[in-house]
């Protein structure tokens, strides 16, 4: 950054931006096909070539905020306003979701027998699995934060112990979660419950599981020295996100178990 007279980072040359669009469309083509000729070559060169991307991507990423300084004060305020950002894409993107459950709900048509839950639908019961969900999910965001603030007072070791503890209720969430999908007395295609229920939570689940993938890479750039106490801002971008799968759950248990049963 030297031969700069600015603190902003001038990004090099990537391959990666292309290399991941190729990967993405591959993935999306692949999942056609799988849906209709059940060939799933396609689908897992367009999975491969996604990964590989972003394990480079992100391999680049670390390099030039860790070793090679461009991750400057300047630099990091943008990234911070850009995570912003895309956290509030992401609410409005489940905002749809609930404003589209509210008003089915609240005045159910006649074809779904004018009551809610539809008539033939059996809920689940929200005070069993979905309670422990909310249980775990809270929990792991008091570790996180635990995690967080060791890490900001030098206290390495208790904030790797902390993380770890957080991914593995991250684990715990996505496979309870599991169960509860291969226990459910209905299905995608039972009315607009159905569909509400598993788009919702569906998505939800998919969140959390790259949530738990941002938290493990966290912790290997933990282990390996790559935080400071006040130079981390890649762990706490994935803390706001793990904070925001937290209460987007919370949104997801009242609305669609407890008002949905």
């Amino acid at each position: 950054m030297t031969h700069q007279l600015h603190q902003y980072h001038l990004v090099d040359p990537s391959p990666w931006p292309l290399t991941g669009a190729m990967g993405s469309l591959l993935l999306a083509s692949g999942l056609a096909l799988w849906f209709h000729t059940h060939s799933a070559t396609v689908l897992k060169l367009g999975f491969l070539v996604l990964i590989t991307t972003l394990i480079q991507w992100w391999r680049d990423v670390v390099r030039e905020g860790t070793y090679q300084g461009h991750h400057t004060k300047g630099v990091q305020k943008n990234m911070r306003y850009g995570m912003m950002l895309f956290i509030v894409s992401e609410v409005f993107f489940f905002l749809g979701f609930f404003w589209t459950l509210y008003h089915v709900s609240l005045v159910p048509a006649p074809e779904l027998g004018a009551e809610w839950p539809p008539a033939g639908v059996a809920p689940l019961n929200p005070f069993e699995v979905p309670l422990l969900n909310t249980a775990v999910l809270l929990a792991s965001g008091a570790t996180v934060t635990w995690s967080h603030h060791a890490l900001m007072k030098g206290n390495k070791k208790e904030s790797t112990y902390a993380l770890i503890i957080t991914i593995a209720l991250g684990v715990y969430f996505t496979a309870l979660q599991l169960s509860e999908y291969m226990e459910t007395p209905f299905t995608i295609s039972d009315s607009v419950y159905g569909s509400l229920f598993f788009v919702a939570t569906g998505f939800h689940g998919l969140h959390v599981m790259i949530g738990t993938t941002f938290l493990i890479i966290c912790l290997g750039r933990l282990i390996n020295f790559h935080f400071t106490t006040t130079h981390h801002f890649g762990y706490e971008a994935a803390i706001w996100y793990w904070h925001f799968v937290d209460v987007v759950w919370l949104f997801l248990f009242v609305s669609v178990y407890w008002w949905g049963s």
